[in-house]
């Protein structure tokens, strides 16, 4: 019991040591107060005094105040001391406040009702900008005259100059910046002076006509233009000068169809349901097999050849078409791909083009026949009707084709040459009668003479001869149809009977080219790598 009753007289008392804790930093702040006072007094600046100042008292303002301090002498009278509240507020009103009234007592602006939500600042902002202002402070609650007092032109840096807030780093990039710009410059006037120069063999000279060698102005710029113009032209004109190889033309057709694949031969179409689909325009193998006998066929196409190639070796398995052209032999220009022709390496008098855009026939329209685009009919028959005007042109041995593709030019050409076709057949029986009559047993061999028609060399073994046929009444035109006919039945037999044999003559031919290609190529990478050539 003794012991419970020591041990807590013995524990440190808590309400002795607090004193003790706190007297160390009164004494500290005291020190502290005494020690560091500025060694200047601080003064108020100008703007805080004046709005701080006191306004001088009226003599009669102060015996006013000697005069309410005696009540406090007096002994407290309820009565006297009771005042008509009415009566003083009253009196006390004033309407119009004097004009030596201290400024903070007047009236301010009632602060927004923010539970509507924030206020716009755009008047403000629209403010600020009309004045000339970069930004300002678009607080509220606050006289918007403190803003004019600081606002200042130079942004608010004061005297600090816009230097100053650069940094090494920035300087770094502005000398970088200015060394690019004079780079740039000098190349630029390197560049004028290295193209504007004069020509440096005869053949660019000759080459050049127009632009001829000098140190003019208007020379230099002529062959700056030039230069330019040659250095462009290799993404714009077409891969090769020639796209077709000379041939002798007592080898070859002596005339030239360039047709036009998309819409023309083929049509494309894509669905969610099979994707793409390319269909066959309905009498393309006649078209082609029939006309082959009397032009070069030529494909010319702005499909590119990765695409244009799978669908040419479906549609044309035996190479019927002896030339294909791709996006990469056409002239790109003003956004459009165009078909020039006088990179062809044909003459033009003999050159028809059959295309569906007025556009790739730009600049030869004069030997351009544009139908409408197919778009999948499967009962089209405009390629079928088209091939007697064809046949016509090369049989006859037309000069030149462009007179007689302007005579057509706005009509569709299968009606229109239908009609021509009668109103000739007509004539020619009417003439082939009155000649009859005036010699009906000689003289019928030089009819086509007068007529002023002549007929085709090609000849085949069996065939009855021109004169032969007026005795029968045939049209020389008559003649060459029905040559042409016989012509594309042998070609047909031809194909039923050899075409598969020439198919897979075609086939390992390309296998063989392909081979060769990669024995090439490991030839080339092993004698890289340093290993031993193969003979």
């Amino acid at each position: 019991m003794l012991r419970r009753a020591v041990l807590p007289l013995t524990r440190p008392s808590g309400l002795v040591s607090a004193p003790r804790l706190s007297a160390l930093p009164a004494t500290h702040s005291r020190w502290y107060a005494k020690n560091t006072k500025p060694k200047t007094p601080y003064k108020l600046p100008d703007s805080v005094k004046s709005s701080k100042a006191e306004q001088p008292v009226k003599p009669e303002q102060q015996e006013q105040y000697a005069a309410e301090q005696a009540e406090f002498e007096t002994k407290a009278d309820p009565q006297a001391n009771t005042a008509n509240t009415t009566s003083q507020a009253s009196d006390s009103f004033d309407p119009e406040p004097s004009p030596t009234q201290p400024e903070q007592n007047a009236p301010r602006k009632p602060l927004p009702d923010l539970t509507q939500g924030i206020p716009s600042t755009l008047a403000a902002e629209l403010e600020n900008r009309t004045k000339g202002r970069s930004g300002g402070s678009l607080n509220l609650t606050e006289d918007p005259s403190r803003f004019e007092e600081e606002y200042t032109d130079d942004g608010g840096r004061g005297d600090i100059p816009k230097s100053g807030y650069e940094s090494s780093l920035d300087r770094k990039r502005a000398r970088m910046a200015n060394l690019m710009y004079a780079l740039f410059l000098l190349g630029s006037v390197g560049g004028v002076a290295y193209f504007g120069r004069n020509w440096d063999t005869v053949e660019e000279e000759n080459a050049h006509p127009d632009t001829p060698s000098g140190w003019g102005f208007g020379l230099w710029y002529n062959r700056i233009k030039a230069r330019m113009s040659d250095f462009t032209s290799y993404y714009k004109d077409p891969a090769f000068p020639k796209l077709l190889p000379d041939e002798d033309p007592n080898l070859r057709q002596p005339y030239t169809l360039v047709l036009s694949l998309e819409d023309l031969l083929v049509h494309s179409e894509w669905s969610r349901e099979h994707g793409w689909r390319v269909a066959k325009r309905p009498g393309v193998d006649y078209f082609l097999r029939y006309l082959n006998q009397y032009y070069e066929l030529v494909l010319f196409t702005s499909v590119p050849s990765m695409m244009a190639d799978q669908v040419l070796r479906k549609l044309d398995p035996y190479r019927i078409i002896r030339w294909p052209l791709f996006r990469e032999a056409t002239r790109y220009k003003d956004g459009e791909y165009i078909k020039d022709l006088s990179y062809l390496n044909r003459d033009l008098s003999k050159v028809i083009l059959i295309d569906t855009k007025d556009e790739h026939a730009r600049l030869q329209p004069e030997n351009a026949v544009i139908l409408d685009k197919w778009n999948g009919n499967p009962k089209d028959k405009t390629l079928v009707a088209l091939i007697p005007f064809l046949e016509y042109l090369a049989g006859m041995g037309v000069d030149d084709v462009r007179p007689i593709l302007k005579s057509f030019e706005g009509q569709p050409i299968p009606v229109e040459f239908a009609k021509r076709e009668k109103a000739m057949r007509e004539r020619f029986e009417k003439e082939l009668a009155e000649e009859q009559k005036k010699r009906p047993r000689s003289g019928v061999g030089s009819l086509a003479s007068a007529l002023g028609l002549k007929s085709s060399t090609r000849t085949l073994d069996g065939e009855q001869s021109p004169s032969q046929g007026l005795q029968e009444g045939k049209m020389l035109w008559d003649q060459i149809r029905e040559r042409g006919q016989k012509n594309y039945e042998m070609i047909e037999r031809e194909i039923r009977e050899n075409g598969e044999k020439w198919l897979a003559e075609m086939a390992a031919e390309e296998e063989k080219l392909r081979q060769e290609q990669m024995d090439s190529m490991k030839g080339s990478l092993t004698g890289f790598l340093g290993g031993p050539k193969k003979e």
